[in-house]
Order: C-alpha cells, then sequence, then structure tokens
C-alpha cells in the first residue's frame, strides 16, 4: 500500500506499518467510545438527579396546595359554625325576650286579680323604718314598723 507522508514523497507501506495503524486506529476508536460513554453516564447521572429534583419541587408544591386547600376549608367551616351559633343565639335571645314579656303580663295580671305589696324604707340612725301596703282585691292593710339595727359604735 501507499500513503501519504507530510512534507515526504511516497513511500510503500508493510504489513507491520499496517497493522500497527491498525491497533492504533482500534486503540484511538475505543479512547474515543470510552469517553463517549463517561459522558453519557454523567449525562445521565445529571438528568436523573434533575429529575429527582423536579419531583421534590412538583411534590413541595402539591403539599402547599394541599394545605392551602386545608386551611380555607377550616376557616370556611369555622365561619359557617360562626354564623349558625349567631342565628341560634339571636333566635334564643328573642325567644327569651317574648317569654320575659308574658312573664311581665302574667304577673302583672296576677298582682291585680291577688292583689300585690308595695312599700319603701328609711335608714335612720341606729333604725330601719318600714313602711308596707298590702292590697288584696278591695281590702288594703298597711304596715308600718320601726325596727332597732343592732349597730356596735
Amino acid at each position: 500500500m501507499y500513503g501519504l507522508c507530510q512534507g515526504g514523497p511516497q513511500k510503500k507501506i508493510t504489513r507491520e506499518e499496517e497493522a500497527a495503524m491498525f491497533i492504533q486506529a482500534w486503540w484511538r476508536g475505543t479512547l474515543v467510545r470510552r469517553t463517549l460513554l463517561h459522558a453519557a453516564l454523567r449525562a445521565c447521572i445529571i438528568q436523573r438527579w434533575w429529575k429527582q429534583m423536579l419531583v421534590k419541587l412538583l411534590e413541595r408544591k402539591r403539599k402547599l396546595a394541599l394545605d392551602f386547600y386545608v386551611r380555607q376549608e377550616w376557616a370556611v367551616v369555622k365561619l359557617q359554625s360562626w354564623v349558625r351559633m349567631w342565628r341560634v343565639r339571636l333566635r334564643y335571645c328573642r325567644l327569651l325576650h317574648a317569654a320575659r314579656i308574658i312573664q311581665l303580663y302574667w304577673r302583672w295580671h296576677n298582682c291585680r286579680s291577688r292583689g300585690f305589696i308595695q312599700g319603701h324604707y328609711i335608714f335612720k340612725e341606729s333604725q330601719l323604718n318600714l313602711q308596707l301596703e298590702i292590697s288584696l282585691g278591695a281590702q288594703a292593710c298597711r304596715v308600718q314598723q320601726c325596727i332597732p339595727l343592732p349597730i356596735k359604735e
């Protein structure tokens, strides 16, 4: 075989040189393939790491979204319970007010038909002056009493 040498005339390549060039080409190819394999493995490792980071980031976003949703739902439930409590309390207060009005009129009616007690008292020095007027329909009774109080001096 004839090959070109740099800057020199053509010379015939021997079998030994051809075998050496074959071995050198094979070795260079092996080195290139090994380098490409290492580069591909490194790229694969980086891609796997990046995918894991994306999964972690996605999980973190999902967890934050779920926490936000739970907080919103809790706030809605709390607000609904407050509104229900307020409405029940308002109804209770109305019923209580109505019951008090009914009691007031019933007591007034009872006192008019059965009688009532009216009076006042005055403290004078060490005595209690008490004046009561008891009315039972058409009959009236007045009580006036002076009660001494035990005061230590």
